[in-house]
């Protein structure tokens, strides 16, 4: 149950962010539900290999070089998912450190609910 409320927390997470961010649509919240799987899939298996390959950038640009992978990853996520665009960099940027912001609250109601059980 609670895996089903953190999905529905950020679908309507990454649909808030498409209706404030200029260039980034979502055709409807079932779409939304659906780049929810694609970011977790992305997020699994895609951003550690990229982490780890652009680890020396990240660390001379002292971990600003990780929004940058993250909006790139945000594109990626755009480009394969059908009804979901981001139209350029700048506009992923702003999303991904939205959907960060949102996803960091999103854990935290998650972590707070194992401490009370």
């Amino acid at each position: 149950m609670n895996l089903i409320l953190r999905w529905l927390l950020f679908a309507f997470a990454i649909t808030f962010v498409a209706w404030i961010i200029p260039g980034i649509r979502v055709e409807n919240f079932f779409g939304a539900m659906f780049v929810c799987v694609i970011l977790a899939l992305i997020n699994t298996f895609i951003k550690p290999l990229l982490q780890t390959l652009t680890l020396p950038i990240s660390v001379l640009t002292f971990g600003l070089f990780t929004l940058v992978l993250n909006a790139f990853l945000l594109m990626f996520a755009g480009w394969v998912t059908p009804g979901f665009v981001v139209d350029g960099f700048w506009s992923a940027l702003f999303g991904s450190i939205l959907l960060s912001l949102f996803a960091s609250g999103i854990n935290k109601i998650h972590l707070n609910e194992h401490q009370h059980i």
